[in-house]
């Protein structure tokens, strides 16, 4: 294998395996910053050797097993060797037991209990929600930002400060007792919504999905209903992801292509699913304690209900976006609210509407490819284009870019 090779296959394990790993090492070494260290290090050695020896069987094992015996050559050097005595022993052991394993051992619930573990206390809610997504789930730094609406700057500052943080105050990374759920409880079903959102839709790539992210969430928010079966949020959480992911067949065409909601064969979306999510949404609200989780999948219902785009209860979901900005005031939920307005009254209401967030949005995508949306059917084609550019422009996503194109080459 050439080193281009090696290093693409590094690429593209480092995508999908680098959350799944993390994990496994942070559980191991219960020291943050040396489990991301150690697999960064596996990793470059991953590049010569197999560059020289060719890919191994088990590609993920191999970096596992690599990145586990720099973190014992680490406590070995270290001066607190005794203090770290007890994680050094299990590590030993476990690279003796793991020494001809073909892969990392699976995490069906474990995955879930890393989470709650790095959702700690001791850091601010959206710092905990925003390193958990980078290290356990995979998100790039880029990707995080979008989902907070930040700057990929802003973002990667606010992780290296959480990052040393941790350091400075030796937080410990343990899993909680189930005493301690609550105060990680919001934090854990955010992580799980963020995850899913980056698989809808996805920041980077060719691919507009992702569908293996979309999958996981959905599966560790039905394990989070195990763990909390009476929780009205939690059982909004799951709704919307299934009414959402429900969609997921009529959003490409054969091509790949997204297409919009408003020419979408609904006869495409995954009936079954959407009952289970109503259901779900039915006795989630009769537990009258309202939630972000619970409205949004109310507006996925009311998308769901309606035989087609036209017929949808564009009203009341503007009624609904009010209620979900007076619980949780963020200026996406505003954005939406104007796209629904432009349905129930028209483009030039929406316009206006959009005056109000033109600045706290302004390097956000959808932003813009709504703006252009609007001054299209206002008939105001020059305005439009430019819109439409300044969105194309911010897409990270090629299925983005090749959508936005279309509909700019479509105004007269």
């Amino acid at each position: 294998m050439t080193e281009v090779g090696a290093l693409k296959a590094i690429e593209a394990l480092a995508r999908a395996e680098t959350g799944r790993l993390i994990g496994v090492l942070l559980r191991d070494t219960r020291d943050f910053q040396m489990a991301e260290d150690c697999l960064q290090e596996a990793m470059a050695s991953a590049i010569e050797h197999w560059s020289r020896n060719g890919l191994p069987a088990a590609p993920a094992g191999w970096i596992l097993q690599t990145a586990r015996r720099k973190a014992i050559d680490r406590f070995r050097r270290d001066r607190n060797f005794d203090r770290k005595a007890q994680e050094y022993g299990v590590l030993l052991e476990l690279d003796q037991a793991t020494a001809a394993s073909a892969d990392p051992p699976a995490i069906p619930d474990e995955r879930l209990r890393l989470i709650f573990t790095c959702c700690h206390p001791a850091l601010e809610s959206k710092t905990r929600v925003a390193l958990t997504l980078r290290t356990l789930c995979g998100l790039t730094t880029r990707e995080i930002a979008r989902a907070f609406v930040d700057t990929t700057e802003t973002m990667a500052q606010r992780l290296v400060r959480a990052r040393q943080k941790i350091t400075r105050a030796g937080i410990p990374f343990e899993i909680p007792e189930p005493e301690h759920w609550g105060e990680r409880f919001n934090s854990v079903l955010a992580v799980i919504y963020l995850t899913f959102n980056e698989g809808y839709s996805a920041t980077e790539g060719a691919a507009p999905l992702r569908r293996d992210l979309c999958m996981e969430a959905i599966r560790l928010g039905r394990l989070m209903l195990e763990l909390a079966p009476h929780d009205a949020e939690c059982e909004g959480l799951v709704a919307l992801m299934l009414l959402n992911h429900a969609r997921t067949p009529g959003r490409l065409g054969p091509d790949g292509r997204m297409i919009a909601l408003d020419q979408q064969d609904r006869s495409l979306w995954n009936r079954p699913e959407i009952a289970e999510a109503q259901q779900l949404l039915d006795r989630a609200l009769a537990r009258r304690q309202t939630g972000p989780f619970q409205l949004q999948a109310a507006i996925s219902a009311l998308h769901a209900d309606a035989t087609d785009h036209r017929s949808t209860d564009w009203r009341q979901i503007v009624l609904l976006y009010d209620a979900l900005y007076g619980l949780l005031p963020n200026p996406v939920y505003l954005l939406n609210r104007a796209v629904a307005l432009s349905f129930a009254t028209g483009p030039d209401q929406a316009l206006e509407a959009l005056c109000a967030i033109g600045s706290e949005l302004d390097a956000y995508q959808p932003f813009h490819a709504a703006r252009a949306d609007f001054l299209r059917r206002a008939d105001r084609p020059d305005e439009a284009r430019a819109s439409y550019l300044r969105a194309i422009a911010l897409s990270g996503n090629e299925s983005d870019r090749q959508f936005l194109s279309g509909r700019m080459q479509g105004i007269d």
